[in-house]
């Protein structure tokens, strides 16, 4: 069967992304226990190293931009694949906090070497009609990440964590030849940018980035420390993979993302998606001890998180239409920085205050965002 433009580039965009983002991206936090057992790390330790991943994410992004620039939007989602796969290698064999360190950072880099190029990718190679599901699927890919990445954390039960992070590698590599077969290769834009325009970009991006800061702080605060939580509850061991399975297998319901923000709007859609998120960590925080309040924060938390991230692609792209890989682009950027900021945060304040009270008070966070959202109507909202 022949794939149409759309398929082409949302299934490879989607098994890049899953790779990037499911897997390379968050696989520290699953494997966290693993990795202060076996490395005797201090939770200063631990928070600054996520911390690093996602500055290591921050370092892809604006990288990103110049490199397209020069050698077409598919060249950082070849460089995201490569970071994937020598990140995961490396820290499979690192002994050393250093060593771990420096592979997380590639690793977590992938993630913004190849999400917003396919933003652009999109508007060059799909017609007009295919593109917010084409960007949902994309940003759905790391649903299928997660599953893959439970399927891994099943085999590091068995044996080691390193065998997540081998996993990681193979995928990375699987990933980037999918790529290269699937998406075309596009001339790099040699139109000057618009310096008139940079003001009301920013304008018109307020919101959204306002969005992306509370959005990526907690989404993080929730990956980086749910199988922490489990893992020192006394709950089965299966209960980690199995969360990071439930998160992929809901989230899932991404895909549908660009039909319901055409309903109901893409500024309600990322404020309901604060609010699942909000309850999600505030079920993990306050009963970790139950494995039916696991499974439903799980679930909640793979609809939020798959959606809210879809929303935003799709949310950006409505509003800034011929510079649609750009103000993607500024919105990461602004939430990688909560990105950085939050685990490190977290690891400061945890020997005192507690995960659990600390997820909760994350989960208020999130909330709080989500209800200061709701009033908000998009530019297509206030039109219709």
């Amino acid at each position: 069967m022949t794939l149409s433009a759309g398929g082409r580039v949302g299934l490879a965009g989607a098994a890049v992304v899953g790779v990037a983002f499911g897997m390379a991206r968050y696989g520290y936090g699953l494997t966290l226990p693993g990795i202060r057992q076996d490395l005797g790390l201090s939770e200063l330790v631990l928070g600054l190293i996520s911390s690093a991943t996602f500055a290591g994410y921050l370092a892809g992004l604006l990288l990103a931009g110049p490199l397209a620039a020069r050698h077409g939007s598919r060249a950082p989602t070849t460089v995201g694949g490569i970071c994937g796969a020598l990140g995961g290698v490396i820290v499979t064999l690192a002994q050393s906090p250093w060593l771990l360190a420096l592979g997380v950072i590639l690793a977590g880099s992938a993630g913004g070497w190849v999400w917003a190029p396919y933003s652009d990718i999109v508007t060059r190679s799909v017609p007009l009609q295919q593109r917010p599901r084409t960007l949902a699927i994309i940003t759905t890919g790391t649903s299928g990440g997660l599953v893959l990445l439970g399927g891994l954390a099943v085999l590091a039960a068995l044996g080691s964590w390193r065998l997540v992070w081998a996993g990681i590698a193979i995928a990375a590599v699987v990933a980037a030849v999918v790529n290269l077969r699937l998406v075309p290769r596009n001339r790099p834009d040699r139109r000057p940018e618009k310096s008139a325009g940079t003001s009301s970009l920013a304008k018109a991006l307020r919101v959204p980035a306002a969005y992306s800061v509370v959005y990526f702080a907690v989404a993080v605060i929730y990956f980086t420390y749910a199988a922490d939580i489990l893992d020192s509850g006394p709950l089965l061991a299966a209960a980690v993979p199995a969360l990071y399975a439930a998160i992929g297998l809901s989230g899932m319901v991404g895909i549908a993302t660009g039909a319901v923000a055409q309903r109901v709007g893409t500024s309600r859609v990322a404020a309901l998606c604060l609010v699942t998120v909000g309850a999600a960590l505030a079920l993990l925080g306050l009963a970790s001890d139950s494995l039916a309040a696991m499974a439903v924060s799980a679930c909640i938390f793979g609809v939020g998180y798959m959606m809210g991230s879809a929303v935003l692609a799709v949310w950006t792209a409505e509003l800034v239409p011929d510079r649609a890989g750009t103000a993607f682009t500024g919105c990461l950027v602004v939430g990688a920085f909560s990105s950085v900021a939050a685990p490190a945060l977290a690891g400061a304040v945890i020997p005192g205050l507690g995960l659990g009270p600390l997820l909760v008070l994350t989960a208020a966070v999130s909330l709080l965002g989500g209800m200061a959202l709701m009033p908000y109507r998009s530019l297509r909202g206030r039109t219709a």
